[in-house]
């Protein structure tokens, strides 16, 4: 269980830190068991709810998991090592299709964005005061939030999609809350969860997105909240589409208490319509969209519509902390919406081709995959680790399916961002050679 290593402390607050020091020098390996409440208790000499109180502190920041009669053990990973620190090195000649970047040629010239923001700044600076929102802005999100059916709701601004969802949770949720989130799904939010103190209920998912009876499972077992990617799913590439949103919406009908959270990252880069969850009754919801993949990864900035209270719950604890996202980079984000929203279907397009291209070269092969929309290509493997290693000597580099998975079957995440459609044949021919003869992963779902 704990091998040599005596937990010391005689309250709550002192055992808790006592084993987080552990856990942070090493001497308490992932994954190793702690005793059990009375063992520990009656060893330290302390009341068993003491250790109770302990071991709730040390869940709460992510240190260790609990699994009923199972006992509790320190996570696989701390709360606060992020699941992109799995990574496989890049050897001078490979092709990185790891990192899950768009392609920046597809990126706008942010140049005279730019220029025009500065210049609205020269000829009236933001100061200590101003509203947190550009007007311009605002009015530009909530006009496209509106197109797409959602209600005419208070809008968000803050910096990027996981800030926004960070937020929402902190200020709707509490440590212990369960989480359904998608598996695989977005390796950063599944870190930000333990960070929390909250717990990741997995729901399964295929091609159009969560399956009914697994949300409904999460429901039944008391999940807080739900979070749903509506367009270009990492790493599957998912898409929710009108008929699954409609059996989403109707399983959701009978939990109106839960938190409702989609995250629509893949706007202004995807040519797939946007199927909302927003109508099935939810009391507290929000929608966020981000800017990083249309327009570049260091344009900071997402905008989240939603109930009013959520919203300004999420509005009020950014102005205890950052205050506001620069009016800098909310001017020169709308301004490219005024000036860049025709190449929106270019860009489509692109990724689409590039996907296409390897789904066939992969189908041809009788190799599973996945990719219906955005930037990756998810495939099925039996083994991770020997896949991954044999594509490098064969000079690809790929995502391993660990950060992306709670309980769901090995697979790999290509991302196609800058894979040149030739390319595709040869990949394709490698990944049929390291799988076998059969090329045959385990299934998605």
């Amino acid at each position: 269980m704990l091998g040599d290593y005596p937990i010391k402390g005689r309250r709550a607050s002192e055992i808790a830190a006592d084993v987080e020091q552990a856990v942070s020098t090493g001497r308490l390996a992932p994954g190793t068991a702690l005793p059990p409440l009375r063992d520990l208790a009656a060893e330290l000499g302390v009341n068993p709810n003491t250790v109770a109180a302990a071991y709730r502190l040390l869940r709460d920041r992510g240190v260790i998991e609990t699994a009923g009669r199972k006992g509790s053990r320190i996570r696989p990973r701390p709360a606060l090592t992020p699941r992109d620190q799995i990574r496989v090195p890049v050897p001078p000649d490979a092709r990185d299709l790891s990192n899950g970047n768009p392609d920046p040629a597809l990126l706008p010239d942010l140049t005279p964005a730019l220029a025009a923001a500065a210049e609205a700044a020269r000829r009236d600076p933001v100061l200590y005061g101003r509203p947190s929102a550009d007007p311009g802005l605002l009015a530009l999100a909530g006009a496209g939030f509106r197109a797409d059916g959602l209600p005419d709701a208070p809008i968000a601004i803050n910096s990027g999609s996981l800030d926004t969802i960070e937020r929402i949770l902190a200020t709707r949720l509490r440590p212990g809350d369960a989480v359904a989130v998608e598996d695989p799904g977005w390796g950063s939010l599944m870190d930000l969860l333990p960070a929390l103190g909250l717990r990741a209920a997995a729901v399964r998912l295929d091609d159009e997105g969560p399956l009914p009876e697994a949300l409904a499972e999460a429901l039944a077992a008391g999940v807080r909240a739900v979070v749903v990617t509506s367009r270009a799913q990492n790493p599957t590439g998912a898409v929710v589409t009108a008929a699954r949103a409609a059996a989403l919406r109707a399983v959701l009908a009978g939990h109106p208490g839960v938190l409702l959270i989609e995250d629509d990252h893949g706007h202004g880069m995807v040519d797939q319509p946007f199927h909302s969850l927003v109508g099935a009754g939810s009391d507290h919801w929000v929608v966020v969209r981000s800017a990083a993949k249309a327009y570049g990864p260091d344009l900071r900035l997402s905008f989240a519509v939603g109930d009013a209270d959520t919203i300004g719950r999420v509005q009020g604890r950014q102005r205890l902390g950052a205050g506001w996202v620069s009016h800098l980079l909310q001017a020169t984000v709308a301004e490219l919406w005024r000036t860049d929203a025709a190449p929106v279907a270019r860009v489509a397009a692109a990724y689409r081709a590039r996907r296409d291209a390897l789904l066939g070269e992969l189908a041809a092969r009788g190799i599973e995959a996945h990719g219906a929309s955005g930037l990756n290509v998810w495939v099925p493997v039996p083994d991770e680790t020997g896949a991954l290693a044999a594509l490098v000597q064969r000079g690809w580099v790929v995502a391993p399916g660990a950060r992306f998975r709670l309980q769901s079957a090995p697979g790999l995440r290509i991302t196609v961002a800058r894979l040149d459609p030739a390319e595709a044949r040869r990949l394709a021919d490698d990944l049929a050679a390291v799988l076998g003869a059969d090329g045959a992963g385990s299934r998605l779902i």
